[in-house]
């Protein structure tokens, strides 16, 4: 099943990812968020921790080598602006927790756009059950209609959400999610 109904592990696994990735960066002007999905208590979601590496300043080639230094490689911003992705590459780096709790790790710069939708768009499902629920009922039908194939699924999410997703920013003040 593409799907899993929430699981209270996801906060946990989060938490244990943001101790291994803020290690060699707790010194620099950054925040780690959890989006997505699994950061919705009571949510469905894919078991894959999307997670916002957010960061003021010109500190991103620190960033990128502490994340090196811990087994990722820089993926390019995949055709969106000012969010990089970062992957793992297993080896020479095995981690325990970096390789057990699959994750999305994403860096933005403070003035990106993308993170404050992201976090934007989990605290207003948060804050709203009514519209999670909506959401999960779309979700659950994308994972029906995409034969519960993953890459179907991104792409027919991709095109069938975004009504709800526009639906949500229409009138959106990114900027409460500073405060």
């Amino acid at each position: 099943m593409l799907l899993q109904e929430y699981q209270t592990s996801w906060a946990i696994a989060f938490e244990q990812l943001k101790n291994k990735i803020l290690a060699p960066i707790k010194d620099l002007p950054v925040q780690l968020e959890h989006v997505g999905s699994t950061s919705v208590p009571g949510l469905a979601a894919k078991p894959i921790i999307d997670m916002d590496l957010i960061f003021q300043g010109q500190v991103f080639d620190q960033i990128k080598q502490a994340l090196e230094s811990l087994g990722y490689y820089h993926a390019g911003d995949q055709g969106i602006k000012d969010r990089e992705v970062f992957k793992r590459a297993l080896k020479p780096h095995p981690d325990a927790i970096l390789d057990q709790i699959s994750h999305h790790l994403y860096v933005c710069p403070f003035v990106s756009i993308e993170w404050r939708r992201h976090v934007f768009f989990r605290n207003y499902l948060r804050n709203n059950p009514s519209m999670a629920e909506d959401y999960q009922t779309l979700k659950i039908a994308i994972a029906e209609a995409a034969s519960q194939d993953r890459k179907q699924y991104a792409l027919l999410k991709e095109t069938k959400a975004k009504a709800f997703f526009d639906s949500i920013f229409l009138n959106a003040d990114l900027d409460t999610v500073l405060n």
